[in-house]
């Protein structure tokens, strides 16, 4: 808010709009819904937004957790698999999603997912791998993963390792149904809402979609969350959200 020609009070009533309205929106509605003259002031809006929907130190990962990959972006002509994140309109991108065990009604055991961390990564080495882990999941935690060679021993040496070779792509959602979903619904989220995202600013996004999911059956401790995060940010300037 710091320097802002916008009104206090647009700012409020973005971020409740932001935090509680469960698919999102884009900075087109957010434009309409305010009465903001410029689209690029309610996207500059947003941006500084999401800055806000990351809270410093905040808590690692724990427990069982579903570790992978996936690629975000349009059609990759002639790469299949792993290769895909050579095409250009490609982003990779890890996620790692708690697992948490509860009894049913019928007093029987099923798993649902927890807390979310998603990041865009250049590759999946075990070297990113392992920064990613180490950075996001608490040391001991038991991680799931694929067979990618990128979850190797040196990666994996603060873990228990559960390696699950999926055979073919069919089974990937069988044996890691929690972060496959978070991924499935993740790109829906992107086009449907925002049509799409410039690879450029593709972490913001992510890190709006970590915040909605975290805090999913509570919305309105969502919007007070965003305001007391926001409040203890630095200032963001155009020129320092758009550099290369």
């Amino acid at each position: 808010m710091h320097r802002s020609h916008i009104p206090i009070r647009q700012w409020f009533w973005a971020a409740y709009l932001v935090a509680t309205h469960t698919p999102g929106i884009s900075a087109v509605q957010l434009q309409r819904q305010l009465g903001i003259g410029q689209n690029a002031t309610a996207w500059f809006l947003l941006h500084r937004l999401r800055k806000g929907m990351v809270r410093d130190g905040r808590e690692l990962l724990q427990g069982v957790i579903e570790a992978d990959e996936t690629h975000v972006g349009g059609p990759a002509k002639g790469k299949k698999g792993r290769g895909v994140r050579a095409a250009e309109n490609k982003t990779l991108i890890a996620g790692a999603v708690e697992v948490i065990r509860f009894k049913n009604k019928k007093g029987k055991w099923e798993e649902k997912a927890g807390r979310l961390r998603l990041e865009t990564i250049h590759t999946a080495s075990e070297v990113v791998i392992g920064k990613f882990l180490r950075d996001n999941v608490t040391v001991g935690s038991t991680v799931r993963s694929d067979g990618w060679r990128g979850y190797s021993e040196k990666a994996m040496c603060d873990y228990r390792h559960v390696r699950q070779v999926q055979g073919s792509p069919e089974r990937a959602k069988e044996l890691a149904p929690h972060i496959h979903r978070v991924f499935s619904n993740l790109k829906s989220w992107l086009v449907g809402i925002h049509h799409g995202v410039d690879p450029k600013y593709l972490q913001s996004y992510l890190d709006e979609y970590v915040f909605r999911f975290n805090r999913r059956g509570k919305p309105m401790a969502a919007f007070q969350t965003l305001l007391g995060i926001t409040t203890s940010k630095k200032p963001l300037p155009l020129d320092l959200l758009t550099k290369p």
